[in-house]
């Protein structure tokens, strides 16, 4: 064999190896594939494997609304704090309680700040013992989550304290597991009456007790009898009961009546002076403390 045979041979066997190293470089990229297409089928969350196509064909969800949950005081919209009118003049969806008799009381007290724009979503209630408010509560609360799904902020209006006997704790207990949510404090209107009738609650060590008149009987005089101040809520019908019970335990002489405490009807009367008939669901009865230190 000659030297240039010799050299053809030489270059023949080296074009040989090649293709021999680029085929076991496609299989190894083979297997490669493979193995990256198992480990994203068992692993799906850890798939190295994605398409922009699919990727861009995907609707991207709009993020989620805040729901607020908004303490506007006793009635007195100047006792509206600070942070609640800053939240209740910029989020696009309002809620609010109202009466099956068309009057909505909460909304009434913020009526100068709500702008036009602003979606409202009125909540009807039956406020009445007889008939459960519960499927109410579920409807309002399902259309509130409607709104916060789709990206929009709502600010629920609450007449008072929304953390204290509010119409808002219901609407939180539905809703705060799904959604982020804020409680504004409000002015309760049980403290908001101790200052419009110059009544000390409590000093040092008496305990104060806030009860609703609907409870029966007997549970409202153990409570009443014990109690180093207190604060008797939701009067309306049952006034003449709870009058009563006072009268028995020798309370009536300390206690002091309101009604829509901070409002333009605010009404403070002697409470021996009080028709039953007339007595509103926004009344209380307040005991103040007998401590008087020095």
């Amino acid at each position: 064999m000659t030297a240039i045979d010799r050299q053809k041979a030489e270059g023949m066997g080296q074009k040989a190896e090649g293709m021999e190293q680029k085929a076991e470089g496609r299989g190894q990229k083979v297997e490669e594939v493979g193995e990256a297409v198992q480990h994203s089928t068992l692993n799906p969350q850890h798939s190295t494997l994605s398409s922009p196509t699919l990727d861009a064909r995907r609707p991207t969800p709009p993020p989620l609304g805040k729901l607020y949950g908004l303490g506007i005081g006793p009635g007195d919209p100047e006792l509206l704090t600070l942070k609640a009118h800053r939240i209740l003049t910029s989020v696009p969806v309002i809620a609010y309680p109202t009466m099956e008799s068309g009057k909505v009381l909460a909304r009434a007290i913020v009526a100068d700040f709500i702008r036009p724009e602003q979606l409202e979503v009125p909540m009807p209630l039956p406020f009445s013992v007889e008939r459960s408010s519960q499927p109410h509560y579920d409807a309002a609360a399902e259309t509130i989550a409607q709104h916060l799904a789709a990206g929009r902020n709502v600010a629920v209006l609450c007449e008072g304290e929304p953390m204290l006997y509010g119409s808002f704790m219901y609407i939180f207990n539905r809703l705060a597991g799904r959604f982020d949510t804020e409680v504004v404090p409000g002015i309760s209107s049980t403290f908001a009456s101790a200052a419009m009738l110059g009544a000390p609650l409590t000093y040092r060590n008496d305990v104060l007790s806030i009860m609703p008149a609907t409870l029966d009987e007997a549970t409202l005089r153990d409570r009443l009898a014990v109690a180093d101040a207190a604060i008797i809520i939701k009067l309306g019908r049952h006034f003449a009961k709870v009058r009563t019970i006072l009268d028995e335990l020798g309370l009536l002489s300390r206690a002091l009546y309101i009604e829509r405490a901070t409002m333009p009807n605010q009404q403070i009367r002697p409470i021996t002076d009080m028709n039953p008939a007339d007595v509103p669901y926004w009344a209380l009865i307040l005991i103040p403390s007998q401590t008087r230190p020095q």
